[in-house]
């Protein structure tokens, strides 16, 4: 019973850092890259689509996201959806794809996107230990009902623990790793 737990604990720790990360593709870095606007939805035969189900999304340069629509005739949807969105970028038509070409990060812009980043990576730690909490609360009630002894309850807590500093650690890379990406261009 004790190793389900564990198990489910790291399902969860999984699923955080897999959210993480989803966060940190979507922070503009001055980086082209397609998951910025692949989820922007553009108003297609009157059904709100994300543009990755409607266009093939390409990043050919690294300050430079293409948009080839499988269907021309909804380039004007599509460019008017990304100035809708919170991008600040303004697309280039020229006929048969949409052109974004990401500005150069100011210092400033920076110092903002590291504290983003930072903000992010601290929220899900926070998820991390209310996991490890929940776990261990687990344990102390199976220990307490009698179906672990007193030291399965502290040989599973330590692995608890083990696995929730591992977690830590993916999450600190995570942020270090998308930190460089915005401090160098």
């Amino acid at each position: 019973m004790p190793k389900n737990e564990l198990k489910q604990m790291r399902e969860k720790m999984e699923r955080t850092l897999t959210f993480l990360n989803g966060e940190y593709l979507v922070i503009r870095t001055g980086r082209a890259h397609p998951g910025l606007v692949s989820d922007i939805k553009a108003d297609y035969y009157g059904t709100p689509t994300p543009l990755k189900q409607m266009a093939n999304v390409s990043a050919p340069e690294p300050r430079t996201i293409m948009i080839a629509p499988f269907d021309r005739s909804s380039l004007k949807a599509i460019e008017k959806a990304i100035l809708a969105s919170n991008l600040g970028i303004t697309p280039q038509n020229d006929g048969e794809t949409v052109r974004l070409t990401m500005p150069e990060l100011t210092g400033e812009r920076r110092v903002e996107l590291t504290r983003l980043l930072s903000k992010k990576a601290e929220e899900a730690r926070v998820t991390i230990r209310n996991h490890r909490r929940d776990s261990i609360e687990v344990l102390k009630k199976m220990e307490k009902d009698s179906v672990i002894s007193e030291d399965d309850l502290k040989k599973y807590s330590k692995d608890v623990q083990d696995i929730t500093d591992e977690f830590t650690r993916k999450v600190d890379e995570a942020y270090k790793l998308k930190e460089k990406e915005v401090m160098e261009d």
